[in-house]
């Protein structure tokens, strides 16, 4: 799952591809074994350590990050689904909205959801009504719910392990209608897709200088994403214009 992600990143770069693949991409690399996790034609893989470029893959829910099971896995409980830590994780990482953290005393939700009446999205509705919690809640819970098509480690399924149907339809925070996974990617996407460019040119920026960024910095953001909007949102735009700035230029000569 991790090298899917490596793999897919690397393409990425050296290829200059569009920085709204990260999100909508058709394709993927996979191997034999993931390749069947991911309910994919093995058919012309010649072992498990052969790794292939695959196409066709966003009618299955695949692609992008949001359906890759290194992210999936990543944001979920031990043996259940956490529609809050995959809503966050959206949220924070992927649109950079900084939410506080949860109060000290709210109680966690059951791990076993194969022994509950109430399904992980009512459990996690019920949890969020709490007046401490809901105003964050409102602004990740629906970003979780659109991907409970996926188990815990990111396998897809159509029912919870107490053999309830899954209910991936839901509102975002703005009222736009979220058809499951495929719904989420496009309202990344298009919606909110200046929010995603500026969050993607924060963390490639900090990356780059090796440091946080920093107020003095939004000039630069600001100039970054000019050119991705400009040059069709392809990662050289991003590239080229960090290694061209005085910040990145200062760090090359403070090495020297």
């Amino acid at each position: 799952m991790r090298e899917e992600t490596v793999r897919f990143f690397t393409d990425l770069f050296r290829n200059n591809g569009p920085v709204l693949e990260i999100l909508d991409a058709d394709h993927s690399f996979l191997n034999a074994d993931l390749a069947r996790f991911y309910g994919v034609s093995t058919n012309g893989f010649s072992g498990s350590d052969e790794w292939r470029r695959v196409s066709g893959l966003r009618s299955l829910g695949r692609g992008g990050i949001l359906g890759q099971a290194s992210t999936l896995a990543r944001q979920s409980g031990a043996s259940r689904t956490s529609p809050i830590l995959r809503g966050n994780w959206i949220s924070e990482v992927i649109l950079g909205e900084k939410l506080p953290k949860p109060p000290k005393d709210v109680p966690r939700l059951p791990e076993d959801e194969s022994l509950e009446q109430l399904t992980v999205r009512q459990l996690t509705e019920k949890h969020s009504t709490d007046p401490k919690c809901s105003g964050c809640h409102r602004r990740i819970d629906a970003y979780g719910f659109s991907l409970e098509s996926f188990d815990a480690v990111g396998r897809f399924r159509e029912k919870d392990l107490g053999g309830r149907p899954i209910d991936a339809r839901v509102q975002a925070p703005d009222g736009t209608l979220l058809e499951g996974p495929a719904g989420l990617r496009h309202y990344l996407s298009h919606q909110r897709k200046e929010a995603f460019l500026r969050q993607f040119g924060r963390k490639l920026l900090g990356y780059s200088l090796g440091r946080g960024v920093l107020l003095s910095d939004e000039p630069l953001l600001a100039d970054l994403q000019r050119k991705l909007s400009a040059r069709d949102a392809r990662v050289g735009a991003a590239i080229e214009t960090i290694v061209a700035s005085p910040q990145f230029v200062q760090i090359g000569r403070a090495h020297v």
